[in-house]
C-alpha cells in the first residue's frame, strides 16, 4: 500500500487552517475576557488583589511574543500581541497607580 503525498498535504493543510482559526478565536476571546479587569481598575479605581508582578510578567511575555512574531513575519503571532500589550499594560499601570 502506497501513501499518496497529496492526501497527506491536504489533510495537514486543513489541520493547520483549523488550528490557526482556533488560535485566532482564542486570542480574541481571551482579550475580551481581560477587558473587565481593565475596566474594574480604571473605572472604579480599585486594584486590590491585582499582582503587579504577575501582570508585569504577562506584559513582558507579550513584548517577547511580539518580537518573535515580527521576526517570523507572522501576523497570527504579532497582531494579538499588540492587544495584549495594551490590555496587560493597562492592568499593570493601573495596579501601580491604584494598588
Amino acid at each position: 500500500m502506497t501513501i499518496d503525498p497529496m492526501t497527506c498535504r491536504s489533510t495537514g493543510a486543513r489541520a493547520d487552517d483549523l488550528l490557526r482559526r482556533l488560535l485566532g478565536g482564542m486570542s480574541v476571546f481571551t482579550l475580551v475576557m481581560t477587558i473587565p479587569q481593565v475596566l474594574t481598575i480604571w473605572v472604579t479605581h480599585q486594584a486590590a488583589g491585582v499582582s503587579v508582578l504577575y501582570w508585569g510578567t504577562y506584559l513582558l511575555s507579550a513584548f517577547l511574543w511580539l518580537w518573535h512574531g515580527l521576526r517570523q513575519k507572522d501576523p497570527n503571532i504579532y497582531l494579538p500581541c499588540v492587544g495584549w500589550i495594551m490590555l496587560n499594560g493597562a492592568v499593570f499601570v493601573g495596579a501601580i497607580v491604584y494598588g
